[in-house]
């Protein structure tokens, strides 16, 4: 006599019923799976026409100036090769900011681990971003302090000490770095903070230029205070004991 239907599927075991169902899951697990590695190579190849391009061509503008125009700064910025920029201020900005500019390959690793051993005793880590760093950052970038952002900040100097060179890495720094509120670039705060071009810069202007860098919305150039002239003095002090990029190389 023949079985029913319906007896032939409550006699089903639960392994049969959750087999099929496993199935279906692998599947779509190994999609997920594609899916993000698509997501992550694309993320890791999006940049590199950019670098490449910028090589070569001034960047028309960064995200950190679209963000400030966003909120009602505006946007002073002019262009200038690095050898239309006075030679004393490559040197206060790495005298300022990043001492071994010309030695590392991106990232300062004692400066780095001094930081984090800052994090771990709780306290305030100084900073440990070099001029590379900064340039990813303010090139392709949005302000914080996110583990995301500065992952894709250490990719982006990488791809940056690979594809340019220190001359070209300094060229773009102080061409668009924020000297102050709506202001970028060199000859930019060079106008506005001392009523001349950049290439018209004394090592003392250049200097108290460099020094108000860390927090250029908050501090002036133009009227330092007691503290940003001793950082300047500082600054200045050290100048000529700096390397700066050349299109031969850095050189003293």
């Amino acid at each position: 006599m023949p079985i029913p239907r319906s007896a032939r599927v409550a006699d089903r075991s639960p392994r049969q019923n959750v087999a099929p169902r496993l199935a279906r899951r692998r599947p779509r697990g190994r999609r997920l799976l594609r899916f993000a590695l698509r997501v992550v190579v694309i993320a890791l190849v999006l940049p590199v026409p950019f670098v490449i391009a910028y090589r070569f061509a001034p960047p028309p503008i960064t995200p950190l100036m679209v963000i400030r125009s966003a909120s009602g700064a505006s946007l002073e910025k002019h262009w200038l090769p690095l050898e239309r920029i006075a030679p004393t201020l490559p040197r206060a900005v790495i005298a300022s900011e990043d001492e071994k500019f010309c030695a590392h390959h991106g990232f300062d690793w004692t400066a780095l681990k001094n930081a984090y051993r800052d994090w771990r005793a709780g306290r305030e880590p100084k900073g440990a971003s070099t001029i590379t760093m900064q340039v990813a950052k303010n090139l392709f970038l949005w302000p914080g302090r996110s583990v995301i952002r500065k992952g894709v900040e250490a990719y982006l100097t990488v791809l940056l000490e690979l594809l340019w060179d220190k001359r070209r890495i300094m060229e773009v720094y102080l061409n668009v770095i924020e000297w102050g509120d709506g202001i970028y670039g060199a000859d930019a705060a060079a106008h506005r903070y001392f009523r001349k071009p950049a290439p018209a810069l004394t090592p003392a202007e250049a200097a108290l230029m460099a020094a108000v860098l860390p927090n250029p919305r908050e501090w002036s150039a133009a009227r330092p205070t007691q503290y940003i002239a001793a950082r300047a003095a500082a600054i200045r002090a050290d100048m000529p004991a700096m390397a700066v990029p050349s299109a031969t190389g850095c050189r003293r």
